[in-house]
């Protein structure tokens, strides 16, 4: 069973913990067995968190126990990070721990050395001050969660739930991630490279493209244009585009390609088709268009995201034929 400590410290941030708490004790694998045991440390047996006091049952120690170390955020960026924790850390990351912060937890992380030189986010609100503290790091501000193999970090808040499902994702599949998802009343995890400022793909506000927006859905395997969308809409080009503007913030053709992308993930995720039959059901016409767009949108290959996300039913070659060793050019 994959062991999960986290951290806990005076001015933890009870929201950050609680997120790391709920989705590792939710998961169960495909026998229904608990798929992690979680443990909550600190230096003190009870730290102040906001308006309540929080209980950890275990010493510092578990974080050389743990497969994985979690550090919520800290509430105030001034206070002092323990010496210890941050001790705890370093050898932690030296043994090959697997290490995630959320939120403002990448400070503790930053604190610690294990940050310079790699790429992070933290809380848009707080992205600013990690960079100006930290010169070495390169803060990207706009994305949920960054992915560096060992270490990993999330923005603020929700998107802590992001990375928790994320790395369950990588652990036990995507099947094993969305009913963890599903028994914490979440939707499935966002990508790391989305915005931290995420648009619906319906908006509330947009009610009067549904229609429009799903038939659009139903067909996007066909050669869809501007012109044909607006005659769909029954209305003029430069009319469609004004209300998508309004209702939506993009144009038409901008929602198609991130529907389309969202439609191969999920084929990637959940079928054995090859990238060529993919690419024709989500309709980027050749496995090369299909390839360049993902790569542009998501931040990786189809084949890599197979790799990690696809579940059993997912797991023929991308590209028939392929050497092993090309796959990763795919």
């Amino acid at each position: 069973m994959h062991k999960i400590a986290i951290s806990a410290f005076h001015g933890v941030v009870p929201f950050d913990l609680a997120c790391a708490c709920e989705v590792f004790r939710w998961t169960r694998t495909p026998d229904d067995r608990p798929a992690y045991e979680v443990r909550v440390c600190s230096e003190a047996k009870t730290v102040a968190a906001g308006a309540f006091d929080i209980h950890a049952p275990w010493s510092l120690d578990a974080l050389a126990w743990a497969d994985t170390i979690v550090v919520p955020g800290m509430a105030d960026l001034d206070a002092p990070i323990s010496p210890r924790l941050l001790a705890h850390l370093r050898d932690a990351a030296v043994a090959g721990t697997r290490i995630a912060s959320i939120c403002t937890g990448a400070f503790v992380l930053a604190a610690a050395g294990l940050l310079d030189g790699r790429r992070a986010t933290t809380h848009w609100r707080a992205a600013d001050e990690l960079a100006r503290r930290h010169p070495q790091i390169e803060v990207d501000a706009g994305v949920l969660f960054v992915d560096n193999g060992r270490i990993l970090t999330s923005a603020g808040a929700a998107a802590g739930l992001d990375l928790c499902l994320y790395l369950v994702r990588r652990d036990h599949g995507v099947a094993v991630a969305n009913q963890a998802a599903r028994l914490s009343v979440m939707p499935p995890a966002r990508e790391g490279g989305q915005a931290q400022f995420i648009e619906r793909a319906v908006p509330e506000s947009a009610a009067a493209l549904q229609p429009l927006l799903a038939w659009l859905e139903q067909n996007l395997h066909q050669p869809l244009d501007l012109a044909g969308i607006a005659a769909q809409a029954a209305t003029s080009v430069r009319t469609l585009s004004r209300r998508f503007q309004e209702q939506v913030g993009t144009t038409p053709m901008q929602w198609l390609l991130a529907a389309r992308i969202r439609q191969a993930r999920a084929l990637l995720e959940t079928t054995s088709l090859d990238i060529e039959r993919i690419a024709a059901a989500a309709g980027f016409g050749s496995a090369t268009a299909l390839r360049a767009h993902f790569q542009r949108a998501v931040g990786t290959s189809p084949t890599r995201y197979r790799r990690t996300f696809g579940g059993p039913e997912s797991s023929t070659m991308d590209a028939p034929g392929c050497s092993p060793c090309l796959q990763d050019a795919v």
